[in-house]
């Protein structure tokens, strides 16, 4: 569950900020952001964030006193560190918002079909720069896609943007008209927070285009290519850096937003 719950942090941040409203559920005005293009069918790990919840109120002394947002934040360092990766001080106080966005979800959390000119600009839109783009792209270092989300890439790219035999073997469990839900892992340790991601990406086995096209003869090539050297140190340290500057971004503090009982609800 590791790399969803990473997921789920960056999915948050990347709409109104930090503030919790991907856990929101529908209603009659609530526009959930869990049915949006990027997260239908695909987020998850709601259930996990919910036990965390309890558990962590009853420590409080069954008082909501953590943000569900705070919590997502801190389950996101702890699941990149039990997957071997790096450790960073995640900076707590966020508040959860009191409503949620399909629309900006659709339109501002990065798609794998995006070349790198659209990478950077979403990543700009919030504040984050190339090199954030590139580490943070390393999260793709752990978990798994979708079918759907890379077919185009295998059948239809050409040799000098994926290498032929990684095209072929993935072609055995995604088809051309089918399998949408097959899952690809997006690097050959997915279960392993490690530098091999970056390594994949020059010898052109990227799993989606997004990925690939960090690496495609364009700006970021260099910082790939150190990332994936030197054992991955840089990688780790940089990666930590643009998570804590990712969890940042317009957080709900003081008397703004709420500390929701119930993470998939607003408070009554």
């Amino acid at each position: 569950m590791g790399a969803s719950l990473l997921r789920l942090h960056f999915h948050d941040c990347f709409v109104q900020g930090c503030d919790g409203s991907i856990l929101l559920d529908a209603t009659p005005t609530i526009d959930s952001e869990k049915t949006a293009l990027p997260n239908n069918n695909s987020a998850r790990g709601f259930e996990v964030i919910d036990m965390i919840k309890a558990e962590v109120d009853k420590a409080c002394g069954g008082k909501p006193v953590v943000s569900c947002a705070d919590i997502l934040a801190v389950a996101a360092r702890d699941s990149v560190v039990a997957l071997g990766g790096p450790s960073w001080e995640v900076q707590l106080g966020r508040r959860d918002s009191t409503s949620a966005s399909r629309t900006t979800a659709n339109n501002d959390i990065p798609s794998p079909f995006m070349d790198l000119p659209a990478l950077k600009s979403s990543f700009q839109k919030q504040g984050l720069n190339e090199r954030d783009l590139v580490a943070l792209s390393g999260g793709h270092t752990i978990g798994f896609s979708q079918c759907q989300f890379f077919r185009n890439r295998i059948f239809n790219e050409t040799a000098d943007n994926i290498d032929a035999e990684f095209a072929r073997e993935r072609r055995a469990s995604c088809f051309a008209g089918s399998g949408d839900a097959n899952l690809g892992s997006l690097d050959g340790s997915p279960a392993r927070f490690d530098g091999s991601y970056f390594k994949n990406l020059v010898e052109k086995k990227g799993l989606l285009h997004s990925d690939q096209a960090l690496f495609a003869g364009g700006s970021t090539d260099s910082v790939v290519k150190g990332y994936g050297s030197n054992n991955g140190r840089s990688f780790w340290f940089d990666f930590a850096s643009s998570m804590v500057k990712m969890g940042n971004i317009k957080p709900l503090t003081g008397n703004l937003g709420q500390i929701r009982v119930n993470c998939r609800k607003v408070n009554a």
